[in-house]
């Protein structure tokens, strides 16, 4: 993704709880108390950037200023239920760009069963999308609900299916009138 990128910068400012390991002089602001410290062991949720960038800054002495721990979105009750059902699962509402997030915590994070879960869950909604986008009359009826649920780049895919399956549409209609 390119610096402009809007999709990322709004990734980039999804909330990420983060405790932090050191007392902080003046940081109290955080907190919502200017002038305060922040003190070790209290838990804040910091924009991804932030919370990404403290916790890999050099080490003071023998532990970090910041540990990330993972969002909600990305819980082990939300891989749970897209294990159980990912169509189920409203992504839009854990997190509008679901899979850029989970992408960023996945370059932070070293969990190969998230990987897998989150492959397997996209593989299962892009095919429910596809149906929806190619079958317009399905997408209005109990599809509904589920195309409320995407993800921004679930949104894009199913965009990309239904232009696509129109304009084939129109061009075996163009191709049969001569």
């Amino acid at each position: 993704m390119s610096y402009y990128d809007i999709d990322s910068i709004l990734t980039d400012a999804q909330k990420l709880p983060c405790t932090f390991e050191l007392e902080v002089p003046g940081l109290g602001v955080l907190e919502g108390n200017p002038g305060d410290n922040i003190k070790a062991g209290t838990r804040i949720d910091l924009p991804l950037w932030l919370g990404q960038m403290l916790s890999i800054s050099p080490q003071l002495g023998t532990s970090r200023l910041v540990s990330l721990d993972l969002p909600y979105a990305l819980s082990e009750r939300v891989m749970n239920a897209l294990k159980a059902d990912a169509r189920t699962v409203d992504l839009r509402a854990l997190a509008p760009h679901f899979y850029n997030l989970s992408e960023r915590i996945l370059e932070l994070f070293e969990e190969e069963e998230m990987v897998d879960v989150l492959s397997n869950t996209f593989k299962k909604r892009a095919a429910e999308i596809a149906d929806h986008a190619h079958n317009p009359k399905g997408a209005l009826g109990e599809g509904v609900e589920f195309l409320r649920g995407l993800d921004e780049t679930e949104r894009q895919l199913f965009r990309v299916a239904h232009d696509s399956a129109k304009e084939t549409r129109v061009w075996a209609g163009e191709a049969k009138k001569r």
